[in-house]
């Protein structure tokens, strides 16, 4: 475990070293961004190759799982932030900061997020550690709560993309679609995809003691910087939000009020 532990962690600071670096030649620190997705997947082929120890689908589910949902937000983000500079959030630090910016952003943007990212994989990670018994119900469940997240979050962005491409949807909210039932989708999304995935590890001899990764994703989706930092800026943008948040949930999918 040492091992394993060892060798992911180096893996991920000196990916995000790289990245910030990247970002300092680039002035865009939104490249963090678009590498969250992709990291997960560098952790779990590393942890694949560590922890090699002959066929185990158990193991080849996790990390083919993981590449899945981790490339396609990489891909999708890359895309959607083409052409866009900077994110205002970084923007908005760059200006506070100033020539203290560089090594702010490397503690709070970079490592903060490869701390967070190396947690959240532990169902990767300690799922793989020990390849346990054979795929049973439980691990079904989880793939297809990962199904259910995917959907979620690769249909949200899709309908969502659609939407802001419409020149006559400028100043307006996002209510149709997924976006009907619940005001993230694509949150909801990754709650799942990392629920399930832990559901998938949960069977192995380490899996149960992975649930802290599920823990905290839920933690920062629902109470820090996923759910509560968008909504305190996107009512100032689309003045129809406060009417379409009375009328709709801010996570769990239901019908509309």
């Amino acid at each position: 475990m040492n091992e394993l532990f060892g060798t992911t962690a180096s893996v991920v600071a000196g990916c995000m070293v790289a990245m910030w670096v990247l970002s300092l030649a680039l002035r865009d620190a939104s490249i963090v961004d678009i590498f969250w997705g992709a990291g997960f997947a560098v952790i779990g082929v590393t942890t694949f190759l560590v922890t090699d120890d002959g066929s185990s689908p158990r193991r080849a589910l996790l990390t083919g799982l993981v590449c899945l949902w981790g490339l396609r937000l990489a891909v999708y983000l890359l895309w959607r932030n083409a052409g866009h500079g900077e994110d205002p959030r970084y923007l908005a630090m760059r200006r506070h900061w100033g020539p203290r910016f560089p090594i702010i952003s490397l503690v709070t943007v970079f490592a903060l997020q490869g701390i967070i990212m190396w947690t959240v994989s532990l169902p990767v990670q300690l799922g793989q550690l020990d390849p346990g018994g054979p795929i049973g119900w439980l691990e079904g469940l989880g793939v297809l709560l990962f199904a259910v997240g995917l959907t979620f979050e690769a249909v949200g962005d899709w309908q969502l993309a659609r939407f802001k491409a419409n020149p006559s949807s400028v100043g307006h909210v996002m209510d149709r679609g997924l976006w009907r039932y619940t005001r993230h989708p694509n949150y909801f999304g990754d709650f799942c995809v990392w629920w399930g995935l832990f559901l998938v590890a949960a069977s192995t001899p380490y899996g149960p003691w992975s649930i802290v990764g599920p823990i905290v994703m839920s933690f920062f989706l629902m109470r820090v910087s996923g759910v509560p930092m968008l909504e305190r800026s996107i009512g100032k943008r689309r003045p129809g939000y406060a009417d379409y948040a009375k009328r709709t949930s801010a996570f769990f999918p239901r019908p509309p009020r």
